[in-house]
């Protein structure tokens, strides 16, 4: 495998000598935000636009799995804006967050998901982090690995959607919706589930985790991605995709759509996207990449368009 370090270099030179420019998914447009595996990316929600409007800041989850180790981190990303600081964590600990979405219409409000199903709401204020309430996905299957959830919007109601991540060519990701409502004391509650297989496109190994995370945009389009994991030190593999499209009645109802051949919209060698998030008032994605031992890193892509 190529060195991070040795990557931006060995592609400049390819793409000079091939009279081309460099490819999107070349080191050199990504932000690090972790130096090792205890600081990627495994998750991301948008917050807030820098007060310039230039950037944005976001909140980040870590699949750290041991008590005491970080969970979550707020960074800002933008031309001349690039930070990261810890978020403490209030409440129940968790283990393995995979995935962060902001709730809509509830300021500072955020659900935050683990590996294994358990739904955490919480708090942002500042510098910390208070768990509401926290509850377990419905309907896990056998086996399940959660790694994606992303929130929807429409005509006065909210659904959730999450996916098993699946594993190669025997295991296609399940991408499972539901109705979203919270009970009075604050308790994340789903309504009925429907379930899709998906099987992504690229990368398509046996190493392919199908969904790696989701975003939706405004007008119901499903961005996921997928990756590749050899181990620790890579080589990594990621790309990403439209899936389909989800709907949300007047009444609650849950529609998803996925396509036969899912769109690639982008690949990126040498990173493991875990984190996708559409970005507020922009055609923007931020991804965010947990590389293991070689860290984690963030970048816009304009994969967003209604």
């Amino acid at each position: 495998m190529l060195k991070r370090a040795a990557w931006p270099a060995a592609a400049t030179a390819l793409m000079t000598l091939l009279g081309t420019t460099t490819p999107a998914g070349a080191a050199d447009a990504w932000q690090k935000v972790g130096d090792d595996a205890r600081g990627g990316v495994s998750g991301i929600a948008f917050e807030s636009r820098t007060a310039d409007g230039s950037g944005v800041h976001a909140l980040v989850v870590h699949d750290n799995k041991r008590t005491g180790q970080k969970h979550l981190s707020r960074i800002t990303h933008g031309e001349g804006a690039d930070g990261i600081s810890p978020i403490t964590w209030d409440g129940p600990e968790p283990s393995d967050l995979e995935a962060i979405e902001a709730i809509p219409q509830m300021p500072a409000e955020y659900l935050a998901l683990a590996s294994r199903g358990i739904v955490y709401r919480l708090k942002v204020v500042g510098s910390t982090a208070t768990v509401v309430d926290y509850a377990p996905l419905p309907a896990i299957g056998e086996g399940d690995d959660f790694e994606s959830f992303a929130l929807v919007a429409q005509n006065g109601n909210l659904a959730a959607l999450w996916a098993d991540r699946g594993a190669g060519a025997d295991r296609p990701a399940t991408l499972y919706a539901a109705p979203l409502s919270f009970a009075s004391w604050g308790q994340p509650q789903f309504g009925s589930v429907t379930r899709r297989a998906y099987r992504a496109t690229y990368p398509n190994d046996a190493a392919a985790r199908h969904i790696s995370d989701i975003s939706v945009t405004d007008s119901g389009r499903i961005i996921v991605s997928s990756a590749a994991d050899a181990g620790d030190d890579g080589p990594f593999d990621s790309a990403v995709s439209e899936a389909g499209r989800v709907t949300v009645s007047a009444t609650g109802r849950v529609r998803v759509t996925l396509a036969p051949s899912p769109a690639v919209l982008e690949r990126f060698p040498q990173y493991k996207i875990e984190g996708l998030e559409c970005l507020a008032g922009s055609t923007d994605a931020l991804l965010g990449t947990d590389d293991e031992n070689l860290g984690g890193y963030v970048r816009t892509m304009p994969f967003c368009e209604a």
